[in-house]
């Protein structure tokens, strides 16, 4: 699959999204909804990082982190593009093994259909 990554710019966009279903773990909370007038060419989605996890350098690797393991679900598995995604970080991703984070990821986004 050759989807990009698109990022929701609209303030509607994440109040309507936040209303919608949600999937929790331990390191983050991925909140999805079908928007209406979003293609479904891109993959919709933002990554919200809390000022209180840290300076900028360690919410940009947090951002960056998850921006990688997205690609990679997008190239392994069928991730539904009508969907619009939120993903809003924990406090124990700071200091969480990178291929924790991921396989915690990969189980939440198979159960979404």
């Amino acid at each position: 699959m050759n989807a990009k990554l698109l990022s929701l710019s609209k303030n509607e966009d994440f109040k309507s999204i936040l209303v919608g279903e949600k999937i929790s773990n331990k390191y983050l909370a991925i909140f999805f909804k079908k928007l209406s007038g979003k293609s479904n060419k891109y993959l919709n989605i933002s990554f919200v990082v809390q000022k209180k996890l840290g300076n900028a350098v360690k919410r940009n690797k947090i951002k960056r982190r998850l921006r990688n393991i997205m690609n990679q679900i997008l190239k392994i598995s069928k991730l539904n593009l009508n969907y619009s995604y939120l993903i809003i970080t924990k406090k124990n991703i700071i200091s969480a093994d990178f291929a924790d984070i991921k396989e915690v990821t990969f189980n939440d986004f198979k159960k979404i259909k």
